[in-house]
């Protein structure tokens, strides 16, 4: 694997691995894995179902520097199984969550998942709970959980739930962020409602854009792993509470969005009722260009 710094401006957060993720985010030298593959933490479940298996399961976890500052990261490996939970990638992340309570320190978490394992469909779904709980029982002390989404796989299904409960969310515009994916959407629906080999209306729909501009991330970036790191830092310079009145908050602000949007059929017309100018330009504008005009939206109902 070639080796990458943080200094690298030429290193697409899309393209790369997990590890190289990692090794692009955190301070140069400064990682340390927790159960690395030279201890072969598989998982129980694919070999009865003839599948490959890799011995750090999708994800790997450890703990680094950021701008000096120590913290916990977590990054998901989308080329494997679509970087999907099962039982042992699960229990890493919940781990990692649980000792960032006793440590005292922050948590980065690299999405680059297809959701749950189908092969692992229970283990899987218990995984996404016990994720869940952690990521809000860590917050409650005082931890900052940002999630960073730019990866090949997307965030969906499960990784989309955990997503949603982090402190804060930086996406890139191939971020996409949904709990049901394209053609979990089109199956049971069908092509007239959606039709998943439109990638134009995919990217609409669940790209970084559209979620930045309607409130459900709070960071847009260009696709470089440069732009995520600095991103990371200033995130982690912002505190947030997590109580009983912010998630009461957060309720209101998703059901005023169902009310304001709900009847939409395309997401140009939400960003046309943001007033955004020209809306059926943002596909296409440049990051620079592009937050300029979100920047002169109305308020997007906020819902993090």
């Amino acid at each position: 694997m070639t080796a990458v710094t943080a200094n690298d401006v030429s290193l697409s957060w899309y393209e790369s691995s997990a590890r190289q993720r990692i090794d692009a985010l955190v301070d140069t030298g400064s990682f340390s894995e927790f159960i690395g593959p030279e201890l072969r933490e598989i998982s129980p479940h694919l070999s009865i179902f003839d599948l490959p298996e890799q011995f750090d399961d999708g994800i790997v976890i450890g703990r680094g520097r950021l701008d000096g500052a120590p913290v916990l990261v977590a990054a998901q490996e989308g080329r494997f199984m679509g970087g999907a939970f099962g039982e042992v990638h699960g229990a890493k992340l919940t781990g990692l969550l649980r000792a960032a309570r006793t440590l005292n320190q922050n948590v980065l978490i690299l999405f680059d998942t297809g959701g749950v394992r189908l092969q692992e469909a229970n283990a899987g779904e218990l995984a996404i709970a016990e994720i869940m709980r952690a990521v809000v029982e860590a917050r409650r002390t005082g931890i900052q959980i940002v999630g960073l989404i730019g990866g090949r796989a997307g965030c969906y299904g499960g990784g989309s739930l955990i997503a949603g409960t982090c402190s804060r969310l930086i996406v890139s515009e191939q971020g996409r962020i949904s709990v049901s994916g394209p053609e979990v959407i089109e199956t049971n629906k069908g092509i007239e409602e959606f039709d998943s080999r439109d990638r134009a209306l995919v990217w609409r729909t669940m790209g970084g854009k559209h979620r930045y501009l309607i409130g459900g991330a709070d960071t847009f970036v260009d696709d470089a792993a440069l732009a995520f790191r600095h991103a990371a830092i200033d995130a982690l310079k912002i505190t947030g509470r997590c109580d009983a009145a912010i998630l009461e908050n957060e309720q209101t602000r998703l059901e005023r969005r169902l009310q304001r949007f709900g009847t939409a059929g395309d997401a140009v017309e939400i960003w046309q009722t943001l007033g955004v100018d020209q809306p059926t330009e943002i596909p296409g504008l440049p990051t620079e260009t592009f937050l300029r005009a979100a920047n002169n939206r109305e308020n997007a109902d906020d819902a993090r």
